[in-house]
């Protein structure tokens, strides 16, 4: 069997393409994480992580500033404990608050900091205590329906009286 120059470069080519369809697979199932920054390691404690997974995006402002590098439970204080790699070149506060967010209604969560004010910055080894807990569609969701339970039932009850138009005591009933 005769191989020919075209062969090579087709062989090529189908291997390129096949590498370049396995990172974007990767990629966007957000199992690749391609970073050669320095990076420092903060812990923050949560009383409830919802579907919050490692390698999610550590967002400000709308920035990837960093990920979550590992969740645990602390069976002390029955929190989740989430260290976040947090890049080197972004400086924080030592009160920035975390919370826990979705993109869009259903969309994967990550967590989003918002600076404080105080003139110390964080430093690897840090514990951030304020954080706000996921929102959970269920917990919600049971919070409406046992609020709506909850209301008093207003059977026989009459109903509200009509507004007065004009000046008082010139208002009559319709007929």
């Amino acid at each position: 069997m005769k191989k020919s120059k075209n062969d090579v470069w087709v062989g090529l080519f189908v291997l390129i393409g096949t590498a370049a369809l396995l990172f974007l697979a990767l990629k966007s199932a957000n199992l690749l994480h391609l970073n050669f920054q320095d990076s420092y390691r903060v812990v923050a404690r949560f009383d409830n992580i919802g579907g919050l997974k490692p390698r999610a995006a550590v967002k400000s402002a709308g920035v990837v500033v960093g990920r979550v590098e590992s969740i645990s439970f602390d069976d002390v204080t029955f929190q989740a404990s989430v260290a976040l790699a947090l890049e080197s070149r972004f400086k924080f506060p030592k009160d920035s608050s975390l919370k826990i967010l979705t993109s869009g209604l259903l969309g994967e969560q990550y967590i989003g900091i918002s600076p404080g004010g105080a003139m110390d910055n964080l430093v690897a080894g840090d514990t951030i205590s304020q954080t706000q807990s996921a929102v959970v569609l269920e917990n919600l969701i049971s919070q409406f329906l046992f609020d709506k339970a909850a209301e008093p039932a207003s059977v026989g009850a009459d109903p509200p009286a009509a507004p007065a138009f004009g000046a008082p005591g010139l208002a009559e009933p319709l007929k």
